[in-house]
């Protein structure tokens, strides 16, 4: 059904694009998602989506969240081979007002407005964190993302970072391994070297290695699926992942004074969901040494929503609207 669109908003990852439109009342309507591979451009998925869902009544504004840094309006995608600029948005759809904002600051801008079936607890149920109090983001898929929310009576303000590019920290004998190996394979080892799709797998190679085993398993989908049903070294990659994950979302946490809470998105999480919740997450995420104490009362959430980066680029539109 058409209507008066007053923005779009979008949320490109480096498998899928995600598109909405936002009505007059500020309604998410109308979500498209498109398989990035299937399009040579950035500009190909946006002019699909609006002639086919938006027709002549076009949105005057947009919002694009965007899987990397944005630097002076323009993206080049870590994980495509798409550059993208505002200024090229502007003039190819006649646009008002464009904006680029990197995928995880327009997740971290939707964190304070997700509740109930939107969130799950990792661990322990605890009281939301206080409102002035920094919030972070995270999630692995393609790659790995991270921001941060700097909160005040003021307002909110996203903090975009490259965080799943810090040096990964081994913290005993098998991930020693793991990073050895992996340093013949890359050189440096990144975080998202291990907390990816392709990081879960090279995770399930290495642990097969060491247990003296060739994999048998393809890729990091059946990984997931055959380890979440007792394969047991794909099994054991999952649990790694998960403790791993929980170690790393606890750095964050003293790294940005994350109070308010830590929100664990991205398109591998929500799959190993109950693993998570059951698994080393949380003990990994608190065990901090002289810290542990801080982080202890840090809420940590697996988000559960469908487009958290479409409701952080909706909230981001609304703020464009009230400059």
């Amino acid at each position: 059904m058409k209507g008066h669109w007053v923005g779009l908003v979008g949320d490109v990852g480096g498998t899928n694009a995600r598109f909405a439109l936002i009505d007059g009342q500020g309604h998410i309507r109308n979500p498209r998602s498109f398989p990035c591979k299937d399009y040579p451009s950035l500009d190909a998925i946006v002019a699909d989506y609006i002639e086919t869902t938006a027709g002549r009544k076009r949105p005057p504004k947009a919002v694009i969240a965007v899987a990397g840094p944005v630097l002076d309006g323009e993206i080049e995608f870590t994980n495509l081979h798409w550059r993208v600029s505002e200024g090229d948005l502007l003039a190819q759809f006649e646009f008002e007002a464009v904006e680029l904002i990197n995928d995880f600051a327009a997740q971290a801008l939707a964190c304070p407005l997700l509740e109930g079936a939107d969130l799950r607890p990792l661990g322990k149920a605890l009281p939301k964190g206080p409102h002035d109090c920094p919030i972070v983001a995270l999630g692995a898929g393609t790659g790995f993302g991270v921001a941060a929310l700097a909160r005040s009576e003021r307002g909110d303000v996203a903090i975009a970072t490259e965080g799943g590019h810090v040096g990964f920290a081994p913290t005993d004998e098998v991930e020693i391994e793991v990073l050895k190996r992996l340093m013949v394979k890359y050189g440096r080892v990144s975080v998202e070297r291990l907390l990816s799709g392709q990081g879960l797998y090279d995770l399930y190679a290495v642990l097969c290695d060491l247990a003296g085993e060739a994999p048998a398993l393809p890729d990091e989908m059946s990984v997931t699926r055959e380890g979440l049903v007792g394969d047991p070294l794909a099994g054991q990659a999952l649990d790694r992942f998960g403790g791993i994950l929980g170690a790393v979302a606890g750095d964050l946490a003293l790294t940005f004074g994350a109070r308010g809470g830590i929100y664990v998105s991205g398109g591998i999480a929500p799959r190993i969901a109950e693993r998570l919740a059951a698994g080393s997450f949380r003990t990994r995420f608190e065990a901090k040494g002289r810290l542990s104490g801080f982080v202890a009362a840090i809420p940590t959430y697996l988000v559960l929503h469908p487009y958290p980066a479409i409701v952080g680029a909706a909230r981001q539109l609304e703020q464009m609207g009230r400059m």
